[in-house]
């Protein structure tokens, strides 16, 4: 089924979903994803391959970590090439003075946020759906 790319569809159907835990981004500089560790998303870039994993994996296995951070799943599929929704969604949440780094995957849009307001980045975008249905 091919994802939806009107905008007042996305945002009024963007159901986001808070997952479970603390998640972390660090780094694995030589490439190699450390024993244990499974990451939610890999980023290759020159100087390293980004890793995002749970905070406990990172513990567990001695990875270096800065920035703690809350999952947030925009559960709408959205096609990608779509146009808007990050725009809309990174506006929102800059109006509520949150952080945000965005992932696309395949079916669903992916946001970390500060793990401490990661309620509150919840609750702005489900502001945002209801003012957009």
């Amino acid at each position: 089924m091919p994802g939806e790319s009107d905008l007042q569809k996305l945002l009024a159907g963007m159901r986001p979903e808070l997952n479970a835990g603390c998640y972390v981004f660090a780094t694995a500089d030589d490439g190699v994803v450390p024993p244990g560790v499974t990451p939610v998303v890999t980023v290759a870039e020159r100087e390293g391959l980004t890793l995002v994993l749970s905070r406990q994996e990172a513990d567990a296995a001695g990875v270096a970590y800065e920035y703690v951070a809350g999952w947030i799943t925009l559960r709408v599929h959205s096609a990608l090439e779509a146009v808007g929704l990050t725009a809309a969604v990174a506006r929102e949440l800059t109006d509520a003075n949150l952080s945000c780094n965005v992932v696309a995957g395949f079916h669903h849009d992916h946001l970390f946020v500060p793990y401490e307001q990661a309620a509150q980045a919840v609750a702005v975008l489900e502001g945002l759906a209801r003012r957009s249905a």
